[in-house]
């Protein structure tokens, strides 16, 4: 019996460990964001991933619901191609630490954020090696979706998943 209880030890705070792991990760997030620091947000974010998701989500909104047309103006895929082009050239330009940054900053008062406001709705594991997050922004009700991935031994934001309402006012919807 006595040999038991360390090895149920260790499995507790390796298990308590892991589950907390994630939550630690958001934690340097949400402050590597409120601090305006893009070294740590390059480490926490695998950038490339995150602007090819966003890239899908712009093009999905553009073929599902094209501007002002009809059912008859579906694009073709030279079209659909372009389109893919053209958000791609603004999500590459646009989705990066420092914009993410600036944005932070961009607000009248030194000490308030453009986050400010925004609160982690839920969040959980979806896998062993897979954690979402819902997170609302102000005048926002659908959350934004935060997908993280543990990789090696670090867990790091791989898809972030806009609503639909917040792709169609940004400056990257085509």
């Amino acid at each position: 019996m006595r040999k038991r209880l360390p090895i149920t030890t260790l499995i507790a705070v390796v298990g308590l460990t892991y589950g907390l792991y994630p939550y630690v990760a958001l934690s340097q997030l949400e402050s590597a964001v409120r601090h305006g620091d893009p070294v740590s947000l390059a480490q926490l974010i695998d950038w490339s991933a995150v602007r090819e998701g966003i890239k899908e989500d712009i093009c999905d909104l553009v073929m599902d619901h094209p501007a002002q047309g009809t059912a008859q103006d579906v694009l073709p895929p030279f079209g659909a191609s372009f389109v893919r082009g053209v958000a791609g050239t603004a999500v590459d330009r646009t989705i990066t630490a420092e914009t993410l940054v600036a944005a932070t900053r961009n607000t009248p008062s030194d000490d308030s954020n453009a986050f400010d406001g925004t609160r982690i709705s839920w969040a959980f594991f979806t896998g062993l090696d897979s954690f979402r997050i819902g997170v609302i922004t102000p005048g926002t009700t659908e959350p934004v979706l935060v997908d993280m991935e543990l990789r090696g031994f670090k867990w790091l934001v791989r898809r972030v998943s806009l609503p639909p309402a917040l792709l169609e006012n940004s400056h990257l919807h085509t």
